[in-house]
């Protein structure tokens, strides 16, 4: 894998080179770029927001890239810096079985979901969500970003009490880390995934088809209770002969059902022709029924209408009474004349006629209102004669109504006759449908095929996507897990090297497992164990992922100062050998035990043969990590970092 800068200056990219079989190791000062490389590779695999830390590196840097090495050949992957964004979506992807790494970006050429899709393309990884019908995030479909958890150890995370897996300091990640850690160990994979989904729309399916098949067999059953009936009514109504013997086996009582479904309807029917003179007369009331019933409606309504034209013909009356009352101003003129005539009369006599002429103009106005027609005068007669009518009509039609139930009582077998073709015609209509649902109903039926078929599916789903076996996988997968750790832990500088650790999923911890009681990660104390845990824990989950062919989990393993638990901050001998010396003077026994960690990766190194590749940040030198044969210094960035010197000039 290649880390690469390219600089807003112009000019040729930074290449920092890491070696595929080896233990890399860049060690340096601080402040030199160390723990940006962490943030640099994940922010090229496309994470969600750039991590990249503010200043020299991001004020120096247009694009950041990284160059890998996957089974369909090299692969650069290159993002831009984001300025003020949160991150930036213009991404740059060269495929090819050898990549060259190009001089200057002059744009993107994809974008970081387009990226992320070919990563989840190439990690192999399901497409579908982890419960079917369900929209929580946690649940949904595992994606590569989700595999970022088992490849970094930065700076705050590796020697972590309390957090044991990259960025799983946050709810949602830690609450998706939970989700997928069963499809990562192998308990469930992309196959049983799909089993699931197809066992869900399954079992969906068969709910329904159960349910309509038990309403038909519902249907089918109430009606079989009653078909022996409906053998009799056939015969009664003329649909089957008259000397049918109805049967006492259903089978053959169905046979005679669809039989009378044949039949000739007409023949079972009468004609008017047929009728005697009572039915006759009948058929005549019942028509003069109803026309009586018609017209004395209409005349109701028009009754009803007279009463409200009447109504507003007393509200127009009182109207004009008021009016009128308001109007009468001649008499009160001519009494206030006579009583004071120097209020109202001028001196002159023009000025009394006038008077005269304005009292003489309100009296015809008065008098035309008083001569005012009433309105309920020309409504009286009309309002009359409806009622009259109406009582008419009322007598009538109780006369033809008592007539009828008279001519009905006196021959009860017309009113049957009458009614006799209407049952015929309805009794069909039920029986057809009943020998409709009765068919579809039955247990040799295509729809009982189909739940058939559909149960044997749901049963072999079932067994393939069985929780207990699923459990039962992952048991053994954290029992390996815990195997390989306990051959880890005794080459740490651990205080309990014999006793096992085993992962809680649930907790997104370990639990150390001693005679006396078991601890969990955040009840131990000293920075020694828990550097010692997490460095076991996740050489182990590598080793384990290692055993599958193209498992998902990239094989790369990146710490970044492992060693701050012995060193937390340069120890000086003496004010002017700080001022000379850059590197922090190392205690014999702590640099044992930073040691020992070199160690166990170089002893890794070799047995996976190149196919993980680890990575050290760290301010450890060569006193810690030389002379072992699988580790290889990178860089030493003392006096030097990440950004060359050149660059910051040009700022």
């Amino acid at each position: 894998m290649k880390v690469i800068l390219w600089p807003y200056s112009g000019g040729e990219p930074r290449v920092v080179k890491f070696e595929a079989n080896k233990v890399n190791v860049i060690s340096g000062a601080s402040k030199t770029g160390k723990s940006s490389v962490i943030p640099i590779i994940d922010y090229c695999l496309g994470s969600e927001k750039c991590a990249i830390p503010v200043g020299v590196i991001r004020d120096t840097c247009s694009w950041f890239g990284i160059l890998v090495d996957t089974l369909e050949g090299q692969k650069l992957l290159a993002r831009r810096e984001p300025g003020g964004l949160k991150a930036s979506g213009e991404m740059m992807l060269l495929e090819g079985p050898v990549v060259e790494i190009p001089s200057e970006i002059a744009g993107k050429n994809q974008n970081v979901d387009y990226v992320k899709a070919v990563l989840n393309r190439l990690a192999g990884l399901s497409n579908l969500q982890f419960e079917p019908g369900t929209d929580e995030r946690f649940k949904s479909r595992v994606s590569f970003r989700d595999l970022m958890a088992f490849l970094f150890q930065p700076q705050n995370i590796v020697a972590n009490p309390d957090v044991l897996f990259f960025k799983a300091d946050t709810t949602e990640h830690r609450e998706k880390l939970k989700t997928i850690f069963p499809y990562v160990l192998g308990a469930v994979s992309p196959e049983l995934l799909q089993a699931r989904h197809e066992l869900d729309r399954l079992s969906r399916l068969l709910r329904r088809k159960e349910g309509e098949l038990k309403a038909r067999q519902d249907t089918g059953a109430a009606w079989q209770r009653e078909g022996f009936a409906w053998v009799r009514l056939a015969i009664e109504y003329g649909l089957l002969p008259a000397h049918t013997v109805v049967p006492d086996d259903w089978p053959s009582a169905v046979d005679l059902l669809r039989e009378a479904l044949r039949s000739d309807v007409r023949s079972a029917a009468p004609s008017l022709e047929a009728m005697d003179v009572i039915m006759t007369r009948i058929t005549e009331l019942r028509a003069d029924e109803s026309k009586l019933a018609m017209a004395l409606n209409q005349s109701r309504q028009r009754l009803h209408e007279l009463h409200r034209l009447e109504e507003s013909g007393d509200e127009y009356r009182d109207g004009l009474r008021i009016q009128r009352d308001r109007l009468g101003l001649s008499t009160w003129i001519r009494d206030l004349a006579s009583e004071h005539p120097a209020a109202v009369l001028e001196p002159s006599k023009a000025g009394r006629e006038r008077i005269d002429q304005l009292c003489q103009a309100l009296e015809g106005i008065e008098l035309r209102l008083r001569s005012y027609p009433e309105v309920t005068e020309s409504l009286g007669k009309e309002t009359l004669r409806q009622r009259e009518l109406v009582g008419n009509l009322l007598s009538d039609l109780t006369g033809v109504r008592a007539e009828i139930r008279t001519l009905e009582g006196q021959s009860d077998e017309a009113r049957k006759v009458t009614t006799r073709g209407e049952e015929v015609s309805r009794f069909l209509g039920r029986l057809q449908e009943a020998l409709r649902l009765y068919e579809a109903a039955d247990t040799s039926s295509e729809l009982n095929q189909e739940i058939s078929a559909l149960r044997l599916e749901v049963e072999n789903l079932a067994k393939l996507v069985s929780e207990r076996e699923i459990g039962r996988k992952l048991e053994n997968a954290l029992n390996t897990i815990q195997n390989i750790c306990s051959r880890l832990i005794p080459q740490l500088d651990g205080e309990w090297p014999d006793a096992p650790i085993r992962l809680v999923i649930k907790d997104l911890t370990v639990r150390v497992i001693r005679e006396t009681r078991d601890d969990f990660l955040w009840e131990i104390g000293s920075g020694a164990n828990w550097l010692a845990y997490h460095v076991a824990l996740s050489l182990a989950l590598q080793g384990y992922f290692l055993r599958f062919p193209q498992h998902p989990v990239p094989a790369l393993l990146v710490y970044d100062q492992p060693s701050q638990v012995y060193f937390p901050a340069p120890v000086r001998r003496a004010r002017k050998e700080a001022e000379e010396e850059l590197d922090p003077t190392w205690e014999n026994e702590d640099v044992a035990a930073v040691r020992k960690v070199f160690v166990l990766l170089d002893k890794i190194a070799e047995k996976t043969e190149g196919r993980l590749q680890i990575i050290v940040l760290d301010h450890a030198n060569e006193e810690v990590w030389g002379g072992l044969e699988n580790v290889h210094l990178v860089e030493e960035w003392r006096g030097k970092g990440l950004v060359p010197e050149a660059w910051v000039k040009a700022l």
